[in-house]
């Protein structure tokens, strides 16, 4: 080693240990920055779910007072103990919710600790929230008793009163809870602004104390290094020679070693069509004996003497064009195996070149291509007319629908509309008590004529949908058709999802449900409809039941060119189309549940 050499190695070793303790310097500043940024969002991790659940205690409240109008102004015995229950639910999850906002919640993540203004907004509240609690809870105790209705009117008052103040207290909480989430965050902007410009301090510290003299260094060491590069010219000049040499030797490993590498069906052949080497795989595929010299390549990959002619023509033709193609050959036991076969043209020598041959095994393939086409020929005339008959279904559907609509607005919609355009303009001004009267029956007509225009559109896209979500839209449509039909529709979120999915999904979801209500309204003569949402993780799950007078499924799907097996096949094909499940339950004089499972 020259003493040049051996001064350039020392000066990239100190350069080595410059070049870490600049990047370990960096990596420092970086990790602190990220540990205290880590340390001060984990404060308030808390602060959206806390600022969700005491927006949502305003929500309950309301709900609460609700409940308990209702089970003070509706007398039904019948729904008097359902009713309770529920108000009883309410009120657990009121009373829950207030004492983790106003005391802490390990398990919800709420803190104990609570800044003055809100220990004051929480001490203000408390008396609302304790005469609420205790009033709903006597009402209830008397409305399961059937006792006290005088004291009832009175406890009825006093949730009244306390009600409004409870919600504008507790609107002064939300304010105070996003007031100092709001000061987290820009205490958080803050810091991270004073982290970023530390960082940079450093970098501009290391650059110029670091960074800059090690350029000058490396400059030095260049100019050495260029003096060695001469010495190494020299050297590269000798060994040449010895590379020339060896380049030829070098190609044909690379040329064997791309065989080895991408098949293991492999075999050097020479220009005559002579087997000079052969892979052990291909052997083993092809029943040949490795040993043998004695076999012209054809003869090694087939006895069968039309075959071999074959071969050999395509040897002779593209031994230096190269060839690829699929070949069918008959092996020694009578088999037939397919290749996909590849011959390359490589030069070993000056005027010395043989044929690369790689081949792959495609005959369980071809197998499988074979055996799909003969069941697609066989499947392809059932799926043509299962196809047929559903696209005639959906349109004869839309049209069915068009017209249904069309025929809504022109005989109903049409007609109230010339009625008041005709009393309108029958209104004399002069007559005063007439013309009230008139007006009055317009009040009544306009009032029919937007009943109607709602029955018209109403399957059409619901602006719910769009806006706020599968939840709102749901819960839209079953008050409507309950409203519209007469019928006790009812929806519950059992799971409180509040989550947004695909619109492709909503709108799915949204039409299926809306299919299972129609049916079970249309065709089961039912009067109570439950929808019931609910998920988990993975899964969203709609649950339709009603207490009509059901069907038998297997006859139904049967039935396929029948309204009802064409309404079961259309729901399967579109909860398939989202990747979902249905899952149909009938008893013939008891009811229907339809259940759709929803990956979310």
């Amino acid at each position: 080693m020259t003493s040049s050499t051996a001064s350039a190695d020392i000066s990239f070793k100190n350069l080595r240990r410059l070049y870490i303790f600049a990047l370990l310097t960096i990596a420092i500043t970086v990790l602190l920055s990220q540990l205290l940024i880590q340390h001060n969002l984990h404060s308030q991790l808390s602060d959206s779910r806390i600022i969700n659940i005491s927006g949502k205690q305003r929500m309950v409240s309301q709900k609460l007072t609700k409940e308990i109008l209702i089970l003070n102004f509706i007398a039904d015995p019948t729904n008097n103990k359902k009713e309770i229950d529920q108000a009883n639910e309410i009120i657990q999850l009121w009373k829950f919710n207030q004492y983790a906002l106003e005391n802490g919640n390990d398990s919800l993540g709420f803190p104990k600790q609570k800044s003055k203004a809100l220990s004051d907004l929480f001490v203000a509240i408390k008396p609302n929230f304790d005469n609420i609690l205790n009033a709903a809870t006597a009402f209830l105790e008397n409305k399961k008793l059937g006792i006290k209705e005088k004291e009832n009117q009175e406890l009825v008052q006093i949730i009244l009163k306390n009600a409004a103040v409870f919600l504008e207290k507790m609107n002064d909480i939300v304010g105070q809870y996003d007031k100092e989430a709001l000061e987290k965050v820009t205490l958080q902007s803050k810091t991270e602004y004073g982290i970023l410009l530390f960082t940079m301090l450093v970098l501009l510290l290391e650059f110029v104390f670091i960074f800059k003299p090690t350029n000058k260094k490396v400059e030095k060491l260049i100019s050495k290094l260029l003096v060695s590069e001469k010495k190494a010219l020299k050297l590269a000049h000798d060994t040449e020679v010895i590379s020339e040499a060896k380049e030829n030797s070098v190609k044909e490993l690379k040329s064997l070693n791309y065989a080895m590498e991408n098949t293991l069906l492999y075999c050097r052949v020479a220009p005559d069509g002579s087997l000079i080497h052969i892979g052990e795989k291909f052997a083993k595929l092809l029943l040949y004996n490795p040993f043998l010299s004695d076999k012209t390549f054809s003869q090694v990959l087939t006895p069968i003497e039309k075959e071999q002619v074959a071969i050999d023509r395509i040897i002779t033709q593209r031994q230096k064009s190269g060839w690829q193609g699929e070949l069918n050959i008959t092996n020694r036991n009578g088999d037939l195996i397919w290749l996909d076969m590849s011959m390359v043209p490589v030069t070993i020598k000056k005027e010395e070149s043989e044929l690369l041959i790689i081949c792959f095994d495609i005959t369980e393939r071809k197998k499988a291509e074979e055996e799909v086409e003969r069941l697609n020929n066989e499947n392809v005339a059932d799926k043509i007319n299962q196809q047929k008959v559903i696209s005639s279904k959906i349109v004869e559907n839309q049209e069915n629908e068009q017209n249904r609509i069309a025929k809504e607005i022109h005989d109903g919609i049409g007609q109230m509309l010339t009625g008041l355009k005709f009393s309108l303009e029958s209104i004399n001004l002069d007559d005063k008590e007439k013309s009230a009267q008139k007006i009055e029956y317009l009040k009544k007509l306009a009032l029919d004529i937007i009943k109607g225009v709602r029955t018209a559109t109403f399957n059409l896209m619901p602006p719910e949908l769009s806006d706020h979500g599968i939840v709102s839209s749901l819960s839209k449509l079953t008050q409507e058709l309950s409203k519209l039909t007469g019928k006790n529709i009812l929806f519950y979120n059992k799971s409180n999802f509040d989550q947004r999915l695909d619109s492709l999904i909503e709108i799915n979801i949204y039409r299926l449900t809306q299919e299972a209500i129609n049916n079970a309204i249309k065709y089961a003569d039912s009067t109570h409809i439950i929808v019931q949402l609910s998920h988990s993780n993975n899964i969203l799950s709609i649950t339709i039941d009603d207490n009509g007078k059901g069907f038998d499924i297997a006859e139904a799907e049967k039935k396929r060119n029948s309204e009802s097996g064409m309404g079961l096949l259309f729901m399967k094909e579109r909860i398939q189309y989202i990747n979902g499940r249905v899952f149909i339950n009938s008893i013939p004089g008891e009811g229907t549940r339809i259940t759709f499972n929803i990956p979310i």
